[in-house]
């Protein structure tokens, strides 16, 4: 049995997802109020939002990770905003029910407010995005964006673009201190106005007691399964990064092999001259062919 997706099982399921309501900042809030899990995926570009878009996945993240997973850096800290704003526009063309939330990259809130609120005011205007996400305790620019009609999306705990100042990947939030500081921020962070709160790499009960005082939903990676909903990254989902994995990033799939087994297919049939097939050609009309053939004897003749 072919795994590949007929065309008519792809248009079902887009007929069903436009049958379904649109995921807003305030569905999220629900959601956690009924008990209902978030799912949250990241993507780059048209066709792998399209794919996570279609599959039911509630929030999409253009991660700041594309820095690494696509674009081959060390970290996240080299992406830029125009870079961002590029993958941020192909994904919004893709997404129908999604929620899309853009990553505002390193240094693009990290001068003043007013900075960071005209950095954000390019993701909503220019990329279509419906939320930004924003990284570490700041409430005051929080506060301002929320002002300025601009969900955001809080992210705290092990946040990658502080990679220098913790000195690497680090579980955070290990020490009773810490975890009292970490809740302090996560409240913060939603009197503020953020409309959820993403916890990375802190321990299991430190995110279940934040996701239990919080007003609005948590959204873990690396986090434990007791927050109101989970982010992967989509590389590390697909066995599509290059990097360590992660302890919490468990791969569904192993789409490197199977894209390597398919390209060392396909380059052994054009060199053993078995693609293109007949059937994948194309070929003249029976009567044009046969006058093609009559001036090709006509040349022949003369040339002998």
């Amino acid at each position: 049995m072919s795994l590949i997706p007929t065309t008519g099982a792809m248009r079902a399921a887009s007929e069903s997802l436009h049958k379904m309501p649109k995921v807003t900042l305030p569905s999220l809030l629900e959601m956690k109020r009924a008990g209902s899990r978030i799912s949250a995926l990241t993507a780059y570009d048209y066709a792998s939002a399209r794919i996570v878009d279609e599959a039911g996945i509630d929030l999409i993240l253009v991660g700041d990770s594309l820095a690494m997973v696509v674009l081959g850096h060390e970290n996240t800290l080299a992406v830029t905003v125009d870079e961002m704003l590029h993958h941020t526009r192909a994904v919004r063309r893709a997404v129908r029910r999604a929620l899309v939330v853009a990553d505002m990259p390193f240094g693009s809130y990290h001068g003043t407010v007013a900075e960071g609120l005209a950095n954000a005011v390019r993701f909503v205007k220019e990329a279509g995005a419906e939320a930004v996400k924003i990284e570490g305790p700041r409430v005051e620019l929080t506060r301002a964006l929320v002002d300025a009609e601009i969900p955001v999306i809080a992210h705290i705990g092990l946040t990658p673009q502080s990679i220098n100042k913790m000195g690497g990947f680090r579980v955070q939030g290990k020490s009773a201190s810490a975890a009292d500081e970490l809740r302090r921020q996560a409240m913060q962070l939603a009197e503020a106005g953020a409309g959820a709160v993403v916890l990375e790499g802190i321990p299991r009960e430190v995110a279940a007691r934040i996701t239990a005082e919080l007003p609005v939903p948590t959204i873990g990676i690396g986090a434990g399964p007791e927050c109101d909903g989970q982010i992967l990254v989509l590389h590390d989902l697909l066995g599509m990064s290059f990097q360590p994995r992660a302890k919490f990033a468990r791969r569904y799939a192993d789409m490197t092999t199977l894209m390597h087994d398919a390209v060392s297919h396909y380059r052994e049939d054009v060199l053993g001259k078995a693609f293109p097939s007949d059937e994948e050609s194309y070929h003249l009309p029976a009567a044009e062919l046969e006058r093609l053939n009559k001036k090709d004897a006509k040349l022949e003749r003369r040339r002998a």
